[in-house]
């Protein structure tokens, strides 16, 4: 009874268990029904969203352009983004922020930091001592660092997505260039904070082109495997990649096509802008040659003049990938002289020289990294700006000894149509169908670590140790397991970047350092302490790429075994309910599930790279992958052991793998065999030894040397910065709005006062009052207006709004009179026509009472008195005054006696007509009044009784209608015969004894 009882409770408690579940999902789904990606390019963005009804569309600016710039202007009291900005970097080029995501991750001394000092000087740079790295220092009151700066960026774009989509958004999925190593990646993950967005995930921006391509061509791809290279030269980078596509089978939803990233190369500087700033060196240089015997400044002093030649060496790069030669003007460039020269395609080309030699670079790198020749590579697709330059695709061309190049994509919106389908396969809120994704690791991640080893008795050395954990080109997202077998006490390891000898010296130096994490260990030696007579298992750190392909460190954990004997003790509670849930989805009863975080994965030995070390001195590599809990028929193979071990130990150790680890000994005593038979002895007999796994948690303090991240109230202070910035944007645009229609109704209400419907229903005096109201609200707008609140506009709009209310709406009262009494008069006569109709239906066929035909009558008489009066009382009223003829009223007329009307024309649709007899000639016949409740009785013919059924014609002649039939027309003939009392709505009316 007792173990009933449990059993009762534990379905109980897993069926909520279950709800709680449903429920958070519901209120999840109920709180992002829409999200978005951001493509952020080096010199625009284009902004994509996902909400119900509209699937994967490009966000319009406030411009109503697809694509925003990525600039941002910083003033004391104000900000621009987009286009406004770009249009301040000509005015105020100090203040206006571009290219500025160059210098996320970067410390003072990295190359970019330099070379973008030297682009753009007029920029002052700061120095953040504390993470060595630089802010922009606008004034000596305003200073933002690059997170900032990408955090205001991301929050306009966020505004730009919902104001298009029309509600909240908190989701995204951000691209970022391939190359993009760990403290970059992080940075912009910092940024998205500052925003208050979640970031669904950081996707490379030519995997999001590769998915967006595959997406609409779904049906071409299947399991032949098809290359495909993408070259993707944009405004600040270049990268090519070369991908895989074929249908694979999957677990969960059978065959679906996937994409692999199988090799990738890029140029970091290597883009659209390198060659604008090529020709605005040579527009430069022209300019001096034309003013140099007038003793006149060199151009490249002057901010302002080099701003307006960068934007004309934009259009004249666009003007001559059409054209082969341009005509460049700015008017008054400096010091009021116009600049107007022809430049060629062929100069053009001529400056560029060497950027178009580096355009084959990384095709020679992504073929290296896949293992792949040219002829393997089925097409070579374009992407990007700056690939529409002639000469870029001449040299590609020529270098990718292909017929033609593929220009079948949006290059401009590929990656944000990509990225907001992830963004959608990532969300709770929509189904899409499956595309796997498998993208690759450019950046190989080991583990060092030193430990002292005996080579010869007595003779004790240091070693130090490599493991390769994430290799180059291999896929992520992907979790790994390092064990580390012969520590016994607190010891240090550190995570850095592999082998990087892909990369030429200029690049590493921008790479900047290949350390990322010391990782310093404590509570080893405790545990080995707790645990004496248990066998150590070794040392386990649990690492995680995530689809960001931001590295962390999950947990250490160091883990002992050692065997017990089986007792018949019952399950543990918790046992029973996660079994009791397992059930309710259609998992298995197996109680041997792993307890701890490496539950469900499936763990298997990775060669460790350049290493020589004997068995025994090798820290284990293990891979873990993802693997549905109720999926335990199959038990995952062994743990890897570095020591030789008997065979009888490791048929045990495969036999019990998949049982789970020991909880802590304060949770393994709560155990009991209350309300469980006893065993038998023969089967306590027969069970045998079993491994008992004790997990105890390391502590871990990381110690971060590629770049540190912003403290917690470090990125708190920022983002309370961002947002009170926001908040004074909308505080601003607020007031501008109430300025303007203020204004706006000083100059239309002045207008309105001369025309003649205005001036019919107001005296002199009243218009001189209101006149002489608003001039004085002008001149205050005027001279003290740029200092009142918004508060102060409202009021004073409010004020003039009362002033000139009565003058409105006389005029508004007699625009609407004609239609109104035109409506009213209608519905009188159409009101007056029906009861007309009504009272002339006969006695017998009436279907409405006295009552209801009286009610409508007075109504339409109380109408047709009130219309009268009170247009004869208006008639006396002056035009000055306030009417008393409102339209308000007229339509509480209408609705009164239309109510009435439609209630009996319902009556009359719904009411069945009533039956009635027929005589012998088959025609109806007109039965007197006082026999309206009987009829002739039909008497059966000789030799039939009484209950055999009449003939067939009688019968369908005298039954009653069916409940389909036709309403009955008013006054109209064959009405039914009459009854004593009313039939309710809608029911056939009962049929009497001598009816059939």
């Amino acid at each position: 009874m007792a173990a009933t009882i449990r059993s009762q409770r534990l379905r109980r408690l897993a069926c909520w268990a279950v709800m709680a579940v449903l429920l958070a999902d519901l209120l999840a789904l109920s709180d992002a029904l829409a999200v978005m990606s951001v493509d952020l390019g080096s010199e625009s963005m284009k902004v994509a969203i996902v909400k119900p009804g509209v699937p994967m569309e490009i966000v319009l600016n406030k411009e109503s352009r697809r694509k925003t710039p990525v600039t941002v202007t910083l003033k004391e009291n104000e900000r621009f983004f987009g286009d406004s900005a770009a249009s301040m970097a000509i005015k105020n080029p100090k203040a206006t922020l571009r290219y500025f995501q160059h210098l996320l991750g970067k410390q003072e001394g990295n190359p970019h930091v330099a070379l973008y000092r030297a682009r753009f000087p007029e920029h002052e740079l700061g120095f953040d001592p504390q993470r060595q790295t630089v802010h922009f220092q606008i004034s000596p009151q305003l200073q933002f660092s690059p997170e900032e700066v990408l955090g205001m960026v991301l929050n306009y774009s966020r505004s730009l997505a919902e104001d298009f989509a029309e509600q909240p958004i908190k989701d995204a999925v951000i691209t970022v260039p391939a190359f993009f190593n760990q403290a970059e990646r992080r940075a912009v993950l910092q940024a998205a904070r500052m925003a208050g967005l979640k970031v669904l995930q950081l996707i490379n921006d030519n995997t999001a082109t590769a998915l967006s391509y595959g997406v609409f061509r779904r049906k071409d791809i299947n399991t032949t495997a098809q290359n495909v290279m993408f070259y993707d030269m944009g405004s600040g980078s270049t990268v090519c990649t070369i991908v895989t596509y074929q249908t694979v089978k999957t677990k969960e939803a059978g065959m679906q096509p996937q994409l692999q990233v199988r090799g990738v190369g890029f140029d970091r500087t290597l883009g659209g802008l390198e060659m604008e700033l090529r020709l605005r060196e040579h527009l430069a240089k022209l300019f001096n040659e034309q003013r140099k015997g007038q003793r006149a400044k060199d151009v490249r002093e002057n901010p302002r003049a080099m701003a307006k030649l960068l934007r004309e060496a934009n259009r004249l790069k666009t003007v001559l990938s059409a054209n082969a030669d341009h005509m460049a003007q700015i008017e008054g460039l400096m010091d009021d002289v116009d600049f107007k020269a022809k430049v060629t395609r062929v100069e053009f080309e001529e400056l560029c020289a060497d950027l178009f030699e580096r355009v084959p670079g990384p095709v020679q790198q992504a073929l290296q990294s896949a293992e792949m020749n040219l002829d393997e590579i089925e097409q070579v697709i374009l992407v990007g700006g700056a690939t529409r330059v002639p000469k870029v695709q001449e040299v590609l061309l020529k270098a990718v000894g292909k017929e033609e190049l593929g220009k079948n994509i949006n290059a401009d919106e590929a990656a944000a149509m990509g990225a907001v389908y992830q963004a959608a396969a990532l969300s709770k809120a929509f189904k899409v169908k499956p595309f796997v994704v498998r993208d690759a690791v450019i950046y190989p991640i080991l583990v060092e670590f030193t430990r002292e080893v005996e080579e010869e008795p007595g003779v004790r050395s240091l070693k130090h140790n490599k493991r390769v954990l994430f290799s180059r080109m291999g896929p992520y997202p992907q979790r790994k397991v390092i064990t580390f077998n012969r520590y016994n006490h607190d010891f240090n390891f550190h995570i850095n970047y592999g082998d990087l000898g892909f990369l030429g010296p200029e690049d590493l130096r921008v790479f900047g350092s290949q350390n990322l994490t010391t990782v310093k260990l404590k509570g080893v030696g405790e545990s080995f302490k707790k645990y004496p007579d248990h066998e150590s298992k070794g040392i386990k750190a649990h690492f995680n790429l995530d689809e960001s392909g931001v590295l962390s460190l999950i947990r250490v954990e160091s883990v002992f075994e050692t065997l017990v004997e089986d007792s018949p003790e019952e399950e543990s509670t918790l046992t029973k309910l996660g079994n009791t849930i397992s059930s309710l989805f259609g998992g298995g009863t197996t109680a041997d599930t792993k307890e701890n975080g490496t539950d469900a994965v499936q763990e298997e030995e990775s060669p460790a790279e350049g290493s020589k070390d004997e068995p025994g001195e090798q820290a284990e590599l293990k891979e873990e992958a993802e693997a549905p809990v109720e999926d335990t028929s199959q038990p995952p193979p062994a743990e890897p052991k570095e020591d030789a071990a008997p065979e009888e130990e490791k048929a045990a150790e495969k036999e019990n793998e998949e049982k789970s680890e020991a909880q802590k000994p304060s949770e393994k005593k709560e155990t009991g065999s209350e309300g469980v038979p006893p065993a038998p002895e023969e089967e306590k007999k027969q069970k045998p030894a079993r491994k008992q796994r004790m997990v105890e948690e390391i502590g871990v303090e990381l110690v971060v040397l590629d770049l540190p991240d912003l403290p917690e109230e470090e990125l708190a202070r920022s983002a309370k910065k961002l947002q009170d910035l926001t908040l004074r944007d909308l505080e601003k645009q607020e007031r501008e709005k109430a300025a303007n229609s203020l204004e706006a109704f000083i100059f239309e209400t002045q207008d309105k006062l001369y025309q003649p419907e205005y001036q019919e229903v107001s005296t002199e005096e009243q218009r001189e009052e209101i006149s002489g109201r608003l001039s004085a609200a002008s001149t205050w707008l005027e001279d003290e207006g740029f200092e009142a609140t918004t508060v102060m506009l409202k009021e004073k709009l409010t004020e003039l709004r009362k002033l000139c209310h009565g003058l409105f709406f006389r005029v508004e009262e007699r625009k609407k009179w004609p239609e109104r009494l035109s409506a009213l008069d209608n519905l009188l006569n159409h009101s007056s026509m029906f009861l007309k109709g009504a009272r002339l239906i006969p006695e017998m066929d009436q279907i409405f009472t006295e009552v209801e035909m009286t009610t409508l009558e007075k109504v339409i008489n109380e109408t047709w008195a009130w219309k009268n009066a009170t247009m004869a009382e208006q008639a006396k009223l002056p035009a000055t005054e306030k009417p008393v003829l409102l339209s308000k009223d007229i339509e509480a007329k209408m609705m009164a006696l239309d109510r009435e009307v439609q209630y009996l024309l319902n009556k009359a649709k719904f009411t069945k007509p009533r039956p009635r007899p027929k005589d012998k000639n088959g025609t109806r016949t007109e039965p007197p009044l006082n026999a309206s409740d009987q009829a002739e009785k039909v008497i059966p013919p000789a030799g039939q009784t009484e209950d055999a059924k009449p003939i067939s014609e009688p019968e369908k002649e005298t039954r009653s209608e069916p409940a389909d039939a036709e309403p009955l027309e008013l006054g109209g003939p064959g009405a039914a015969e009459p009854e004593q009392k009313e039939q309710p709505t809608g029911q056939k009316p009962t049929l009497k004894n001598d009816e059939l």
